[in-house]
């Protein structure tokens, strides 16, 4: 008779729970160890109350942070209790505060009153500050294009920019001429690129037709059909370096 003995195999479910139990305990045995705790609360405006949503937070010195939903609320678990959050919202002045064991931090946060620099918009939208350009920008603010009434935005610029030629070839609803420190063109048309939120438009001076016996009409070019209530400014990028854009 040959006697043998087999290792009873124990309930995988059994071991799974036991497993799971000892983890949690070493979970909060530790969290209890490092000082750790799970901070809430809400991020509004100082000057209103109002809630701010995506306002980073985070535990200073660590990457271990959230933001604000959509009502200003928020939730971070952090390992230290004697730790710093640090709040920071674009257009607001950055808070740091001290944990010290706390579960709720309210903050109101102050508007930031920092100035911004000056930028223009060059090409296609692209942004640089005034200061940084290589080459000459002239600038018209959109009131004064219609402190006196014009027949065109162009005329109202007329002598208002350094540099610019701008004349009336005909009559009233004719081509304006645009000419930006002297003609630099064998062709017909001399004309600077216009640049409208981004969106380039032609602004030829052949728009002539012939009506008739022979006789042409000027139908005006393109940038006289914009009203001048609608122009915020209008920004004038002279030079070489400005060409090359």
């Amino acid at each position: 008779m040959n006697l043998s003995f087999y290792k009873k195999k124990p309930q995988s479910g059994y071991v799974r729970y036991l497993l799971t139990a000892m983890l949690l305990v070493s979970y909060v045995l530790a969290g209890a160890q490092d000082g750790g705790v799970t901070v809430t609360g809400k991020i509004t405006a100082a000057e209103d109350g109002t809630a701010i949503p995506g306002v980073n937070v985070y535990l200073k010195g660590t990457q271990s942070g959230t933001i604000t939903d959509g009502e200003g609320n928020y939730t971070l678990l952090v390992n230290d209790s004697k730790g710093i959050l640090v709040f920071s919202y674009i257009g607001y002045t950055s808070q740091e505060i001290g944990i010290e064991g706390k579960t709720k931090i309210d903050v109101a946060m102050q508007a930031s009153v920092e100035a911004l620099n000056e930028v223009v918009v060059t090409a296609l939208g692209i942004q640089r500050e005034q200061k940084s350009l290589g080459y000459s920008v002239g600038k018209v603010d959109g009131k004064s294009l219609t402190t006196v009434a014009q027949e065109n935005v162009l005329s109202g610029m007329q002598g208002k920019i350094a540099g610019v030629t701008i004349n009336q070839i005909g009559g009233v609803g004719s081509s304006t001429n645009v000419v930006i420190r002297g003609a630099k063109s064998l062709s017909t048309d001399n004309q600077p690129l216009f640049v409208i939120d981004g969106v380039p438009v032609a602004n030829g001076m052949n728009n002539f037709r012939t009506m008739g016996d022979r006789n042409e009409v000027d139908y005006g070019n393109a940038i006289n059909d914009l009203n001048p209530d609608n122009i915020e400014s209008v920004s004038v990028l002279k030079g070489p370096s400005a060409a090359a854009l």
